[in-house]
């Protein structure tokens, strides 16, 4: 059963409209590393693919989305505790991410934006000279 009046609800509604606050619109994110890409899942259920924007500058990945319902005509509002509005986070990207070869998909509400390793920030084996090189090392050793 619905519960149409909450008097701590309405009571802590009613304080943050008189402090003049405006309810922020919470977008979850799980961010993690897999082989030579960082991921970040963003929970938007519920969310319009055509209303997210994905975009990157200055190294600053912003991921922006809106969310709206309105009830049918001559329906009546029991409870609402869904957020609506525009939900916006940022990411700072570092240096060692390609920003110019990120992806973005949803599916089952949820935003998943790959972001690639730039080449330059991969782990690299260094060759070690053998040789003529290695001999007048041996030679100077044998010398002090």
């Amino acid at each position: 059963m619905l519960m149409r009046f909450d008097p701590f609800r309405d009571v802590e509604r009613w304080a943050h409209q008189l402090s003049g606050g405006t309810r922020q619109a919470l977008m979850s994110m799980d961010a993690y590393r897999q082989g030579d890409h960082w991921v970040a899942a963003f929970d938007l259920p519920g969310v319009d693919p055509g209303s997210i924007d994905v975009t990157v500058e200055n190294n600053v990945l912003t991921v922006r989305a809106e969310r709206s319902w309105e009830p049918q005509e001559g329906g009546q509002i029991v409870v609402s505790e869904r957020p609506q509005g525009t939900f916006t986070r940022r990411l700072y990207l570092g240096e060692g991410l390609d920003a110019d070869h990120i992806s973005a998909s949803y599916e089952v509400g949820v935003l998943t934006v790959r972001l690639p390793v730039a080449e330059q920030a991969k782990p690299r084996k260094v060759a070690i000279a053998t040789g003529s090189g290695q001999q007048a090392l041996e030679a100077g050793a044998q010398a002090a």
